[in-house]
């Protein structure tokens, strides 16, 4: 008898050609290439301290959570529509993602040199790291087999346009599902993306613009700790990556 194609073990993405996941455009291929970037962005974490380390973590976080939201709202529902198992396939990333969002929301409240804080980032990390390899050997190799080349570039274009209008920060307590982050997406991105823009001057500024900057920073933070609780960003959450904590909690 034939061997049937889901007999066959499962091929990491990372071991497959642009042309094996559907090419350049697919969300495959996108999804690969964001996690090359994390590697380097993890080693640089990593290997420096200091003022090189907070701006090494801003750089992570504008990678991390733009990409992670788009997945949650473009490529979950997808696999969840896709695979048989797709709902516990894709409940138990949203729970590393969700673990992630708590983790670097604490790190965020912490201050350089607080107790606890560099367990934090090494578990953040860690969760990191995970998260790619439970996506690059299992859930992308699943939805490889269920989608056709041609579905695979629809995925990447929707999830592209969704990256570049998401949230670059940690928000635990938006629901991981649509709508309720659907919903949140813009007034989250324009409050996140204008804190980014203000925390990079700060790095650059005289020490009464910088304090200045800093107490504008917190607040665009607070403000997204209120958008966050408003009850329709948090419909369509599942009861295991629900969380009560908010960047108001600082």
């Amino acid at each position: 008898m034939p061997t049937r194609i889901d007999d066959l073990p499962l091929r990491s993405v990372a071991e497959q050609s642009d042309a094996e996941l559907g090419g350049p455009g697919s969300v495959l291929v996108r999804q690969r290439r964001d996690h090359e970037k994390l590697d380097r962005l993890v080693r640089r974490v990593e290997a420096t301290t200091g003022d090189a380390q907070d701006e090494a973590l801003e750089d992570l976080c504008r990678l991390v959570f733009p990409h992670a939201f788009a997945e949650e709202a473009v490529l979950w529902p997808a696999a969840r529509r896709a695979l048989p198992d797709g709902e516990a396939l894709t409940v138990e990333v949203e729970r590393e993602h969700q673990e992630i969002n708590e983790i670097v929301a604490a790190v965020d409240r912490s201050r350089r040199g607080d107790a606890g804080r560099e367990e934090l980032v090494r578990r953040a990390i860690a969760l990191l790291r995970e998260d790619v390899r439970d996506e690059e050997d299992e859930l992308f190799p699943r939805l490889q087999r269920a989608l056709t080349p041609a579905e695979l570039r629809r995925l990447g274009r929707a999830w592209g346009l969704v990256r570049r209008i998401a949230p670059t920060h940690a928000h635990p307590v938006v629901a991981r599902r649509p709508p309720g982050n659907v919903l949140s997406a813009l007034p989250l991105s324009a409050l996140d993306r204008t804190r980014d823009v203000v925390d990079r001057g700060v790095r650059h500024s005289p020490a009464p613009v910088a304090a200045a900057g800093r107490r504008l920073s917190g607040a665009l933070a607070g403000l997204a700790g209120l958008v966050e609780q408003l009850p329709p960003m948090r419909r369509g959450e599942d009861p295991s990556t629900t969380s009560g904590r908010t960047e108001l909690e600082r």
